[in-house]
């Protein structure tokens, strides 16, 4: 892990190869635009995986060798939900059951963490889930679905894989009892997806492989020195973030219970835990530049190729949909002041490549309104940090937007825009992120991100 460490500081720092690093220089070579995504994954993997390899497994205290690992397994039954009153015109049944393994990791308090005192000494997880899923879906007879032939068969949602980083923060921790609540985020795989031949009305998924994210709370109730019983209730949601279509997403809510494996409980618990001290971060302001660089299949052509184009034409309830490039560029000033926050306001332009395409589409439809490739916004900035990891939120209001006419109607005059960013110290503070901008919840696009600060004072 040592010799990693020191390959990876050099690529990312672009120093020459030093000796017992031979693969660095070919690394930097072969680093295009395309992997960004890549370093993003590895640095996430890289700012787990060496504190799962930097301490030992376990540490004495007080004569008992305390282990800083568990794992937990849920089962966890839940109902699809059905987001408006078009979905609701087509879903079938909603049932799902998944089951989940993660694997747990905490700071003691003899690691003198500042970020795990501030926090109350969280949890974080690498967690598999896998969802049975008994959705299904099936259109009738409706003004709403325009040229659309009516299918006898229903369509299925199918089942599910997921993989993620969960952050899982308590309420409170008492000798038996603890509340806690969680966010998580990662990758999920669907077994089946909408497709023209068999699964025509599956507007839910899109693509086979799909963002994941997932939030919740549990009761957990101790009922032996490092085991725990445990309930809660778990919400979670798969989208492709508008990187194909359809793009409805699956959003599933219901109950979870469980059991836990928690060794170090009665050290985070103990006194000394409780009055942790650590020293006191100095506020201070700081601005940022992010450019972020994605994209995004059209809603447009989603509903023109579905509901406007009768059955034996071109096109007629395709899965092959152009995709576009877009581009934002955020220039903010922030104010960190706590370790674990910032907040802000920040202004944000943003450039669609599709601007063209809607036009045409709208001038097809006889439909004449203005249309520009360019938006502008004004936001609400939060940032949730935990070392090098950022969890970062925005609101903002449109000054100048002018994307056609389907924009009109599903857009509000305000965006949303979440991401999860890295930041690499030894480039000066450079992030390297993900994030989607969306309206209401609904997916725009999806992009990756690089962020430079500059710290005023």
């Amino acid at each position: 892990m040592t010799n990693f460490r020191k390959c990876l500081t050099e690529v990312l720092t672009d120093v020459a190869p030093r000796g017992g690093c031979k693969t660095s220089t070919a690394l930097r070579k072969s680093a295009t635009a395309k992997t960004i995504a890549a370093t993003l994954v590895v640095s996430l993997i890289y700012s787990v995986a060496l504190p799962l390899s930097a301490s030992a497994t376990t540490l004495k205290v007080d004569g008992d060798s305390v282990s800083r690992y568990g794992f937990t397994f849920n089962v966890a039954p839940s109902r699809l939900i059905s987001m408006d009153k078009y979905q609701r015109k087509y879903q079938l049944h909603k049932s799902s059951t998944s089951f989940e393994l993660q694997l747990n990791r905490i700071s003691l308090p003899s690691d003198s963490d500042a970020y795990a005192v501030d926090y109350g000494y969280p949890t974080f997880s690498l967690g598999l889930r896998y969802s049975l899923n008994d959705v299904t879906m099936r259109r009738t007879a409706d003004p709403a679905w325009g040229l659309a032939e009516m299918v006898d068969y229903d369509s299925r949602l199918g089942n599910q894989v997921s993989a993620y980083l969960l952050f899982t923060r308590p309420f409170f921790r008492h000798r038996h009892w603890s509340v806690d609540y969680y966010l998580g985020t990662g990758i999920g795989y669907s077994h089946l997806k909408y497709n023209p031949t068999d699964n025509v009305d599956n507007e839910l998924i899109g693509s086979r492989f799909l963002v994941y994210f997932t939030a919740g709370f549990h009761a957990t109730y101790r009922i032996a020195k490092n085991w725990g019983l445990r309930a809660g209730v778990d919400y979670y949601h798969l989208s492709n973030g508008a990187l194909n279509r359809p793009n409805k997403g699956a959003n599933f809510i219901g109950g979870s219970v469980g059991v836990q494996y928690y060794p170090w409980y009665e050290s985070v618990t103990s006194a000394s835990a409780r009055t942790s001290a650590v020293a006191k971060m100095k506020p201070y302001l700081f601005s940022r530049i992010t450019l972020g660089v994605g994209g995004k299949v059209l809603n447009e052509d989603w509903k023109r190729t579905q509901f406007q184009t009768r059955p034996g034409e071109p096109g007629y309830r395709t899965n092959r949909f152009h995709f576009y490039t877009a581009y934002s560029l955020s220039a903010d000033l922030m104010y960190r002041y706590a370790r674990r926050w910032a907040s802000g306001i920040g202004a944000d332009l943003f450039y669609g490549t599709y601007a063209s395409r809607v036009e045409e589409i709208d001038l097809a439809d006889g439909i004449e309104t203005k249309h520009s490739p360019w938006s502008f916004g004004i936001a609400a900035k939060h940032a949730v940090y935990y070392r090098r990891l950022a969890l970062e939120g925005a609101i903002g209001v449109y000054l100048y937007r002018h994307m056609g006419a389907n924009a009109e109607i599903i857009e509000k005059p305000y965006y949303e825009r979440i991401g999860l960013s890295y930041t690499f110290p030894t480039l000066g503070g450079i992030a390297l992120g993900a994030s989607v901008k969306a309206h209401l919840t609904k997916a725009d696009f999806t992009e990756l991100t690089l962020s430079v600060p500059l710290k005023i004072r």
